[in-house]
């Protein structure tokens, strides 16, 4: 049985985060704290050092810019990010949250979504800014550290101005600004605290980036929503040595944490810290890509030992459109079913033995989802387009017409058509597969996740999470090609026998190519994830 939907009060929706943030100026506890690894030391504001530094870069933006305009922050994962996105904030000016670009081939990245959103000052740091100097006119470059004076009082905002822009990672098209206006951010804020439990001794503790939208609203803005502690590290110090993130979990009371399950899987697989105790996790988000069974069995098998309740992993569903959150698992913990995979091709989900196993996603609070099939919502067990309503989605695409975001069911519009697939089964959520990524072959259905999953369990030479699957089209009609990075430790034609054996085998479908290329050889998104529109075009016509 479904719960019972939750509403967003209105008190909420009316307060911004920025009145938060200034009502702690006279608070003296711990409010954001960088790990920095590499210099061995933890760096610490207050919550009345941050309204202080805040309020003068609020200051220094309104002598340079005007109200409305947007201010980019390109900086490291630093105690200079959150107080430049809240500086933007509380000058009544838009931020637009972006990336360092440490990695080559960023800038000009970056450099495209500046001129998409007619970005008229850029606020770095002085770790970045030699970097950010390569692409960014001097005349719009601002250091926060460098900025000095008398702080200034925060613009109150309409609730529905323009709190950022939250360029997409372009998994599926090209990257665009979703426009969350403050009363999203709010609604969004209050909903995480409540599925995830959140209060003022709550540490929120991870190291995903602050322009991803996970990172942003789990590190930087629920902790100002609910008053509680962020500790967090850089991305790079994770993926280089998983086992610090586990330290950090350890070190902290009362802790929520949130990661792709691709990390779950990092961490599980590295050396575990001595005396490592894991009880006072209390939450361990899973989401931004799909979660896998075997690895919350494993994550679990690992971990369970060493103090961690399975109950604590919570899979999640979420995009940038709707302010990240949009459905999660409860206090019970993961919850999977296995359904027949020929009946879930053809869009019913029907439990079986022996057939595909899902992890659930959970159900929303304070908003409501729909799963809807040919223009109508889709009874439990029918697989649809999920859709979502509620005062945490966003606005609209930054200087585009969109039908995404207006959409009409249930006699009301402002649906949120998310381009997901999923079904309600028992109450709650599946997401069986993207509907743009759907690949068609004999009339036939398949989920590129689906075989993705296969062909990188079928030799070990395959780098895991780094498959792509997608569609291609030729003479022979309508096909399926993986492209897949891969060690280059065994024989070439032995991985791709074993990928198109492993394939048909599980799903009866005849690969049409299988590339195999060298590690780094698939783009990824910003945020990580292999772009499998972007695979499609560089390997689409059989190049490897």
């Amino acid at each position: 049985m479904r719960q019972a939907p939750v509403s967003v009060p209105e008190d909420v929706l009316g307060v911004s985060l920025v009145e938060l943030l200034f009502s702690r100026a006279d608070d003296h506890r711990p409010a954001f704290t960088h790990q920095d690894h590499a210099a061995g030391v933890d760096e610490t504001l207050t919550w009345a050092e941050l309204v202080a530094r805040v309020g003068v870069v609020a200051g220094r933006l309104r002598e340079k810019a005007a109200p409305g305009d947007r201010v980019a922050v390109i900086a490291a994962q630093e105690l200079a990010y959150p107080v430049a996105f809240f500086g933007v904030l509380a000058a009544g000016m838009t931020a637009v949250p972006l990336m360092d670009p440490a990695s080559p081939g960023l800038g000009k990245r970056l450099a495209g979504i500046l001129a998409d959103c007619s970005a008229s000052l850029v606020l770095t740091s002085r770790r970045a800014v030699k970097r950010v100097r390569e692409f960014v006119p001097a005349g719009q470059l601002v250091i926060v550290e460098d900025l000095d004076g008398p702080p200034a009082e925060p613009v109150r905002p309409e609730p529905e101005a323009p709190a950022y822009l939250q360029y997409t990672s372009g998994s599926t098209r090209d990257p665009a600004g979703v426009v969350i206006p403050h009363r999203a951010l709010a609604a969004a804020c209050w909903q995480a605290c409540l599925a995830y439990s959140v209060g003022p001794g709550t540490t929120c503790a991870g190291w995903i980036p602050f322009f991803h939208d996970m990172g942003l609203v789990q590190l930087l803005c629920v902790p100002v929503h609910a008053g509680c502690r962020s500790v967090f590290m850089s991305p790079v110090e994770f993926v280089h040595r998983p086992e610090r993130w586990l330290r950090q979990l350890a070190e902290h009371p009362d802790v929520f944490t949130a990661a792709p399950n691709f990390a779950f899987d990092l961490a599980a697989a590295a050396p575990v810290p001595e005396g490592l105790d894991l009880s006072s996790v209390s939450i361990a988000l899973n989401g931004s890509e799909p979660v896998r069974p075997a690895t919350v069995a494993r994550f679990q098998e690992v971990f369970g030992p060493l103090g961690f309740r399975r109950e604590a992993h919570r899979p999640s569903y979420g995009l940038a459109e709707a302010t990240v959150y949009v459905t999660s698992a409860g206090p019970e913990g993961p919850t999977s079913a296995v359904f027949d995979r020929e009946a879930l091709a053809a869009g019913e989900a029907v439990e079986v033995e022996g057939g595909q196993e899902l992890v659930s996603v959970g159900h929303p609070v304070g908003q409501q989802v729909r799963v809807v099939r040919d223009g109508e919502v889709a009874p439990d067990g029918s697989v649809g387009e999920v859709w979502v309503h509620g005062p945490h989605v966003g606005t609209g695409y930054w200087g585009r017409e969109d039908s995404t975001f207006d959409a009409w069911l249930e006699g009301h519009g402002g649906w949120l058509r998310t381009g997901d697939l999923g079904v309600w089964h028992r109450g709650v959520l599946y997401l069986t597969g993207r509907l743009k990524d759907l690949i068609v072959v004999d009339g036939r259905n398949y989920h590129p996740q689906d075989l993705e999953v296969t062909a990188e369990q079928a030799h070990p030479a395959v780098r895991r999470g780094r498959v792509a699957a997608f569609g291609v089209d030729g003479d022979e009609g309508e096909g399926a090609m993986v492209a897949a990075e891969w060690n280059g430790e065994a024989d070439e034609t032995e991985v791709r026998r074993a990928v198109l054996r492993a394939v048909s085998g599980e799903y009866g479908l005849t690969l049409r190519r299988v590339t195999l290329v060298a590690p780094g050889g698939l783009p990824r998104t910003s945020s990580g994830k292999v772009a499998r529109s972007a695979a499609r075009g560089r390997y689409g016509d059989g190049r490897g």
